[in-house]
C-alpha cells in the first residue's frame, strides 16, 4: 500500500492528519507541495481521485485567490489548475492519496475512508 499525502507543515489540519496516519502505522510518502508543487497533469490526477472540480479544491480565503481573480465564475478549470501551479497555497490541505483514491482531511478522520 503506497500512500502519500500533501502536507503543509505550517498547517495544523495538515499535522493532525499525517499524526493520525502514523498512528495507524502509516508511514506515508510526504510531498510538501508549497516546495514540490504538482504540475497541472498531477493536479488533474488528484482531482480525479477525490472526485471534485478545481473550483471546490480552491482556498478561496487566501490573498492570492482574489489577486489572481480566481472569484471570476467565467473561468474554466484548466485556468483554475494553471493558477493552483503557480499559487500552490490555493490548494485546499492536506490531501491524502491511496491509489485511485484521495481524500481531504478536513476534519482529518476523513482520510480513513481510503486507508482501510
Amino acid at each position: 500500500m503506497s500512500i502519500s499525502i500533501y502536507h503543509n507543515p505550517r498547517c495544523s489540519k495538515s499535522r493532525q492528519t499525517l499524526q493520525l496516519l502514523q498512528e495507524q502505522g502509516i508511514e506515508p510518502e510526504v510531498r510538501e507541495y508549497l516546495k514540490d508543487v504538482p504540475t497541472a497533469d498531477e493536479l488533474k490526477q488528484v482531482l480525479a481521485a477525490l472526485n471534485i472540480s478545481p473550483r471546490e479544491l480552491l482556498r478561496v480565503k487566501e490573498v492570492e485567490y482574489k489577486e489572481a481573480g480566481l472569484d471570476n465564475p467565467e473561468l474554466d478549470d484548466a485556468a483554475i489548475i494553471k493558477a493552483m501551479t503557480q499559487y500552490p497555497k490555493l490548494i485546499e490541505r492536506p490531501i491524502v492519496i491511496n491509489g485511485d483514491r484521495a481524500r481531504i482531511g478536513r476534519p482529518p478522520e476523513a482520510v480513513l475512508e481510503i486507508i482501510a
